[in-house]
C-alpha cells in the first residue's frame, strides 16, 4: 500500500508543478490532477477489499478438503 501512496505523492507534486507553469485553468493541469484522483480511487479500492471468510481461509489451508472442491461443468 505504501507503494501506491508514494506514487500518489509523486503525481501530486507533478500536478502542482504543471499547474504552476501551465496555469491552474489549463487542460494539462486538469489532466495531472485527474491522474492523482485515479490513484487515490485505486488506493481506496484496495483498502475496501473484504477479508477472507473462515471457509476461504480453511480452503487455503486445506485445498483437498471435501468442502473446498470446485467442480467444472
Amino acid at each position: 500500500m505504501s507503494n501506491i501512496q508514494e506514487k500518489i505523492d509523486q503525481e501530486r507534486d507533478q500536478a502542482r508543478a504543471v499547474c504552476s507553469t501551465e496555469g491552474a485553468t489549463s487542460s494539462e493541469c486538469a489532466v495531472a490532477w485527474d491522474a492523482v484522483e485515479e490513484l487515490q480511487a485505486e488506493a481506496a479500492h484496495q483498502r475496501e477489499e473484504k477479508p477472507k471468510s473462515s471457509l476461504e481461509k480453511y480452503c487455503d489451508d486445506n485445498p483437498d478438503a471435501v468442502e473446498c472442491r470446485i467442480y467444472d461443468d
